[in-house]
């Protein structure tokens, strides 16, 4: 299975727009990181975003490339920049059993969200810790994860950086 954990890209100033949307720079990097990523043929079959504006608007951009004709889903809960990390645990321990199952969607899912949690998450699915730091997310960073159902570990797979592609 792979995960990926993406920070939204930059925003507004919440004195600018109390809704948060991307600024054109957070939407110029998020959209050189889809370009990236399709022409790596990533695929999702799930894009699931936090609900803020920000995040919706980071989802939308990279579903349109990585997860084209499938909907985006808001989580309920969970992946606000301050939530526990449990629920989406929970989650992900479910869709590896879906993977084991043979259920295709389960295979490749994508989490945009915010920091501190996608830090966290990578932390606790790679380290076993959510204080250990194990990737430096940036707005628009994309971090991919994958499972091994050899050693039941997630590792780094690979993360790109909007820095990391140039202006």
């Amino acid at each position: 299975m792979r995960l990926y954990l993406v920070q939204h890209g930059e925003a507004v100033a919440k004195e600018e727009n109390p809704d948060r949307p991307l600024s054109d720079k957070g939407r110029a990097d998020v959209q050189r990181i889809a370009a990236f990523l399709g022409r790596g043929r990533t695929r999702a079959g799930r894009v699931i975003h936090s609900g803020k504006t920000r995040a919706a608007e980071t989802a939308k951009l990279l579903a349109d490339v990585v997860s084209p004709g499938t909907a985006i889903e808001e989580a309920a809960a969970g992946l606000a920049p301050n939530d526990s990390t449990d629920l989406f645990v929970q989650a992900i321990g479910n869709w590896l059993e879906d993977v084991e199952a043979g259920v295709e969607a389960a295979g490749e899912v994508m989490l945009v969200g915010h920091l501190p949690f996608m830090g966290k998450m990578a932390s606790l699915l790679v380290a076993g810790a959510e204080e250990t730091v194990v990737a430096a997310f940036t707005p628009g960073a994309v971090l991919c994860l994958e499972h091994s159902g050899e050693t039941g570990g997630w590792t780094i797979a690979w993360m790109a950086t909007p820095g990391l592609l140039g202006q």
